[in-house]
């Protein structure tokens, strides 16, 4: 069957060079649901999927998270096994905290 889409020449709107959106590449849009052509060539999507730390969707490339730093841990004492553990909350003390082996047997419980 052959494809009702043609070769376009687009140009990119960070850097002005023009760039080929291809019939496959048109094919492939549309297949997706994507109504609009890309805005920029494929270096300034690449940069900016870099400098974003996304796919340039809007989707994180870190496993679906947002990138960030280092997550501060707080030490504490578990309030099952009584060794120390590292939790990523300041712990109140009006509620126990779990050591992560602990926390997993306790969640599996539920």
């Amino acid at each position: 069957m052959l494809s009702s889409y043609q070769d376009r020449v687009l140009t990119c709107k960070d850097c002005g060079n023009q760039f080929v959106f291809t019939a496959g590449e048109q094919e492939f849009f549309a297949a997706r649901g994507l109504m609009h052509a890309p805005g920029r060539c494929p270096t300034c999507r690449a940069a900016r999927k870099a400098r974003n730390g996304t796919d340039g969707h809007g989707n994180y490339d870190n496993g679906g998270r947002a990138a960030r730093g280092q997550r501060e841990l707080y030490a504490t004492v578990c309030s099952n096994c009584g060794k120390e553990a590292l939790v990523p909350f300041v712990p109140r003390g009006d509620k126990p905290v779990y050591c992560s082996s602990c926390y997993e047997q306790i969640r599996s419980y539920r």
